[in-house]
């Protein structure tokens, strides 16, 4: 028994020392993977970043290096599997991995869930400007144009000087275009439908007119009762 106890401690003695190795060998398998993700060599990154993570499931930056190393090489299910995973213990990457989560489900063509995502990442950090940036696109997708509106403003707001400004400040005019259309379209479809309604109930009249005309004249006819003659007495020819 004692020498069963002995081993155990002699394992746990060991146990800080193993999960050393571990950790370095993560940490060498990541220097060497976000080397190779820097250089844009996404394809060549993916083995040293897929060790890192596999060797340190909470190397949160491995795995978001990962997930986009996926994308980059058209992966998308398995991007979304690798930010899903590390997603729970995201901690103050949460924003970082919802954003890229909401990426890949909208490369995946699922605006939905994209937008989903994007919101997540908005409520971990209110000022990541770049996920009202790509929830506005999901809603203009979706059709929900005064939303997409409201959240271009917000990232032009967070972003004033952005690269994209010029882009989305023609987007936005186009969508307040369309709401001007929209609204010169109902005028149109109410003037339309009132002009429609005052033709029927116009015609409505003219056949009703028409009708008590004809029932006037329709008084105005009878079988006659003038007196008729009664030749009741006998002729007599001559």
């Amino acid at each position: 028994m004692n020498s069963i106890k002995s081993v155990l401690r002699g394992i746990l003695g060991l146990l800080p020392f193993i999960l050393g190795i571990s950790a370095l060998q993560a940490q060498n398998s990541f220097s060497r993977g976000e080397e190779l993700f820097m250089q844009n060599k996404p394809q060549e990154a993916l083995g040293y970043l897929e060790s890192a993570v596999s060797e340190d499931p909470a190397h949160v930056q491995a795995a978001l290096y990962l997930g986009i190393a996926y994308l980059q090489v058209n992966r998308v299910d398995d991007a979304i599997a690798a930010y899903k995973k590390i997603l729970p213990r995201g901690g103050n990457e949460t924003a970082r991995i919802a954003f890229n989560l909401g990426n890949a489900y909208f490369a995946k063509g699922d605006p939905a869930l994209a937008r989903q995502y994007y919101t997540q990442a908005i409520e971990s950090d209110p000022s990541y400007s770049s996920a009202y940036l790509n929830r506005a696109n999901t809603l203009v997708k979706s059709g929900e144009l005064a939303d997409a509106l409201t959240d271009y403003e917000a990232y032009l707001s967070l972003e004033p000087s952005s690269s994209q400004r010029d882009q989305v400040l023609r987007l936005m005019a186009f969508i307040r275009e369309e709401f001007a259309f929209a609204e010169q379209r109902r005028i149109m479809a109410e003037e339309a439908a009132r002009l429609e309604a005052e033709r029927r109930r116009r015609l409505l009249e003219e056949v009703t007119e028409s009708l008590q005309a004809a029932a006037e004249d329709s008084k105005g006819l009878s079988a006659g009762s003038e007196a008729v003659q009664d030749y009741d007495s006998e002729f007599e020819l001559e």
